[in-house]
Order: C-alpha cells, then structure tokens, then sequence
C-alpha cells in the first residue's frame, strides 16, 4: 500500500463550482463529457488553455442551451440598454456545429465574419451572429468574458473578470424590459 503513489495536481482537489443542472436548460449537451484527451487537443488548436470552471463544467454536461438567458451589461449594446441575450454555451469539442473546434466555433466566427481574433468565442447571442461572447485573453492571467458586438463595429463590452463570475452573474431575460 505505502509503495502505490499517486500524482495528483491542485485540481484533483477542487470541487466543481458550476452545477449544470442550474446553468443549462433540460435540452440536453450538444457533446459527450469533455475527455483530457480532447481537452488537450481543443486547447492545442485554440491556442489558449481553457478555464479551470468551464473544464469542470463540460466534464459533467458539455455545452448546451442556458437556462438564465441574460447577462447584465455595463453600457448599451445592439441587444439592449442594459444587458446581452445569450443563447447557447460551446461544447469544448470539434463535432457539434457550435463545439468550440466546430463548424460554427471560434475560428469560423474570426474568419468568416471578422470578428477580433482577442481569444476564444464560447458563447452566441439570439442576433444570429452579430454578437458574441468571448473569453478575452488579451490580458494575463485567467480570461475575462467580454461581450463583441458586430453591429456597433465589434465594440468590446467587460461582462465579467472571469468564465465563473460570468456564469454565475447569468439571469433570466425577463427581469429586464425587453422593449427597450
């Protein structure tokens, strides 16, 4: 027994902080549970390593449509005076369309409709394209989540310092004025 070691990192340790049950709606996850094997290669691909919260995230339910729609803005963007619509969170992955090495993930956003290539888009808005949510690596350390708006010439928006914060900070859309 005392022969056995184990390797374990500070993340063998830490509790998941997102409970998918409350973060996504009971539409299911667009891919399987996020594997390090894919883990690494979407991270390899991306260029970026990934946020611990998000990770833990998609190991237990890997992207899918939120159940809190809305996330409060600090300044009017096309959506709204006061926040973002969000619609769906990418699966940390490459098959499904909107899966971050997807069809419809990060890269196509940058090459197809010139958005800024400032990190990773993990997130659509109800706009059909005209704005997304970004993890902005711009700065060092942990990523914030900004929100870029194509029709307000892909003006940058602070939502959160942090994925955790961000998802947390989520609400449903109807505690805003929608016909603003």
């Amino acid at each position: 027994m005392l022969g056995l070691l184990l390797e374990l990192t500070p993340t063998d340790y830490r509790q998941p902080v997102l409970d998918p049950t409350i973060v996504f709606d009971d539409s299911g996850p667009l891919e399987a549970p996020l594997t390090d094997e894919t883990l690494h290669a979407v991270e390899a691909q991306l260029g970026h390593k990934l946020p611990i919260a998000y990770v833990d995230l998609a190991r237990r339910h890997n992207g899918g449509s939120l159940a809190r729609d809305a996330h409060p803005a600090p300044n009017r963007t096309s959506w709204a005076e006061d926040h973002v619509g969000i619609y769906t969170l990418a699966a940390i992955e490459r098959t499904a369309q909107f899966s971050l090495c997807g069809g419809l993930g990060s890269a196509f956003w940058i090459a197809e409709w010139g958005y800024p290539d400032i990190g990773i888009y993990i997130a659509d808005c109800p706009s059909a394209g005209h704005d997304m949510i970004a993890l902005d690596y711009r700065s060092p350390g942990e990523p914030a989540v900004v929100h870029v708006d194509q029709k307000r010439n892909y003006h940058i928006t602070l939502l959160a310092p942090n994925f955790e914060t961000f998802v947390t900070g989520l609400v449903d859309e109807s505690e805003y004025d929608v016909d603003d």
